[in-house]
């Protein structure tokens, strides 16, 4: 699943091409992209609209237009844009959106079809986003201090509340390991048992995973490109993900492989306590 370094590389890769620019034809070929709307009225009410900005939150791509509506795009596991450079036959092309430029054209794909695009009026934002996404972990709002609250009466595996947006805006399965190792935590500790240097530790961990994540592009390991088509290079730098049996590059134990929250989650039993 595209996590915050993959959707904001993707961003900032489209962004220079869709700002400023006029959505003049729009083709959605999956309804269940859209629905429980009709995918052709959705195309029809994007066409003629102008983008006056390009932004991200959490795990979502915000296109916001010139006359105050919102397009929300949430990628799932599988969704990706891309500039389309060329038109043959792609059967995990889900829409094409053809920009007034006449040269542009940006392509949404999705094996897997669990992604979202959601056409919002003005002033309907804010209030969807509010109870679905927490505050930006690379902004000042993430402190040990903010967190501190949040956590003392969360009993669940620390991995398990990393992975709640509301909390952790942006934050998956691959960057919650990342983040942790960082942190020296281990991920099946209860979250309201950290101490304040531990809250600091993890909030600087959390940063530092993400940062190195959108340094390298993202990760690649089935399905993510960034929006000209290439491939991320975080994955050749993981600390833990996918590591199995591997020595931990901190202290030499052999990597191992758990469950928190559901999820597959790789740590160093000797150096994360």
């Amino acid at each position: 699943m595209p996590e915050l370094p993959e959707v904001e590389t993707i961003r900032s890769g489209l962004e220079p091409h869709l700002v400023g620019r006029t959505f003049d034809r729009v083709e959605i070929s999956d309804p269940r992209l859209t629905r429980p709307h009709d995918p052709r009225e959705v195309a029809a009410e994007l066409e003629g609209e102008r983008v006056i900005a390009l932004e991200r939150r959490g795990k979502y791509l915000v296109v916001r237009f010139e006359t105050g509506r919102v397009l929300l795009i949430h990628l799932r596991m599988t969704g990706s844009l891309r500039l389309l450079r060329d038109e043959g036959d792609d059967p995990y092309r889900r829409a094409v959106v053809r920009l007034d430029n006449g040269s542009d054209v940006v392509a949404y794909r999705d094996v897997r079809r669990f992604g979202t695009w959601l056409l919002l009026e003005p002033g309907e934002l804010e209030p969807y986003l509010a109870t679905r996404v927490g505050a930006e972990p690379l902004g000042d709002a993430l402190t040990a201090r903010s967190l501190a609250d949040r956590l003392a009466r969360r009993r669940a595996p620390l991995k398990a509340v990393l992975l709640d947006q509301r909390v952790f805006a942006g934050v998956g399965n691959i960057y919650a390991d990342e983040a942790l190792w960082w942190a020296r935590l281990h991920p099946l500790r209860p979250a309201c048992d950290l101490t304040q240097p531990e809250l600091k530790a993890l909030v600087r961990g959390i940063k530092r995973a993400l940062r190195r994540g959108i340094a390298r592009q993202g990760a690649t390991l089935r399905d993510y490109r960034n929006a000209d088509g290439a491939a991320g290079e975080m994955q050749t730098e993981f600390r833990v993900y996918g590591r199995a049996g591997e020595p931990c590059f901190r202290c030499g134990h052999p990597i191992e492989k758990t469950r928190a929250g559901g999820r597959g989650t790789w740590f160093c039993p000797n150096c994360q306590i």
